[in-house]
């Protein structure tokens, strides 16, 4: 990789990939262009078949190829953070666009400031976003920055623990004392790992000036399935969570804002759809908090990572 910096920053940058072929030129192209320069980028290919392993090489990556039944959220995540050398790790999803040259430089610059020992950036909806796919991103990543403590549940609550590995930063050391991120898991990797830094007195910060072009337009059935498996990763991991409260605060604010968006930008005829949305959503939520008492058959047609349920049946 090279940069406008001629200096090599502590910095790995971690993606994941399937098939990503479509975003990594994109992606690789922007990365180059850090004037914080990744000492390397180190992509773990689950069996692509397109053109994304070229891709990276191209770009001079490096490349562990597994198999793609052995991918899973934090066991292949984990891998990847203890091969690496450098003090900081970045986490990227293959679809994830840096927005400028300054994305990682900002990203990392709270870390090991004020007891932060990770950062997560801002995700911008993507030019041609539906306008359910750009409410989301505007009301999870606000234009303000944050730095959140344990001590900042008893005012912010579940969004204390928010982050997302699509565009996330670690403190290397940190992350490997608590045992990276936990295997098995449906997903939700990264709420557990900040959940346990929070709880071990780090703190995590939210650098809205670090921004990534990344979004998706779910149709209302991939949104019921995605909410499925956050009830079903709330409920599986209460023991972790317990402490920051519950989703109820954010999920009534997100109605309100959105119902808010369609009205101010004159689109009242998709409010039907958006009420079957929050509906869908909300239903399928609390049959994903209730999964223990469905069979794994029905568990599997609800959850939008079937091949899940089908390793863990």
């Amino acid at each position: 990789m090279s940069g406008n910096d001629s200096s090599r920053g502590s910095v790995t940058v971690i993606i994941p990939t399937l098939n990503g072929a479509f975003w990594l030129e994109d992606v690789f192209t922007m990365l180059a262009a850090q004037t914080l320069c990744p000492a390397e980028v180190l992509v773990v290919d689950s069996g692509s078949t397109d053109g994304t392993i070229a891709i990276a090489r191209r770009y001079g990556a490096r490349i562990v190829e597994i198999p793609r039944e052995d991918f899973d959220h934090g066991a292949t995540r984990s891998m990847a953070a203890r091969m690496a050398t450098t003090e900081i790790l970045v986490f990227m999803t293959q679809d994830a666009v840096p927005a400028d040259e300054n994305a990682l430089a900002r990203l990392v610059a709270p870390l090991g400031k004020n007891r932060v020992a990770a950062s997560y950036g801002r995700q911008l909806p993507r030019r041609d976003a539906t306008v359910f796919g750009r409410h989301l991103r505007l009301f999870n990543y606000p234009a303000e920055s944050h730095v959140f403590c344990f001590e900042s549940r008893q005012r912010h609550g579940f969004k204390t623990i928010f982050i997302s590995n699509s565009f996330a930063a670690y403190q290397r050391d940190v992350l490997l004392a608590q045992g990276c991120f936990d295997e098995h898991l449906l997903f939700g990797e990264d709420t557990l790992a900040v959940a346990k830094m929070l709880g071990n007195g780090y703190c995590v910060a939210y650098v809205s000036e670090a921004m990534v072009y990344h979004s998706h337009d779910y149709s209302i059935v991939q949104d019921c399935k995605r909410y499925f498996d956050i009830g079903a990763f709330h409920a599986c991991q209460q023991e972790h969570l317990a402490a920051y409260g519950g989703p109820g605060g954010t999920g009534r604010a997100y109605v309100l804002s959105l119902l808010t968006m369609l009205i101010q930008d004159r689109k009242l005829h998709l409010l039907f759809e958006a009420i079957l949305r929050v509906a869908g959503k909300f239903i399928s939520y609390q049959l994903g908090k209730r999964y223990a008492w469905l069979p794994t058959s029905l568990a599997r047609r609800l959850s939008m990572n079937s091949d899940w349920w089908t390793r863990e049946a």
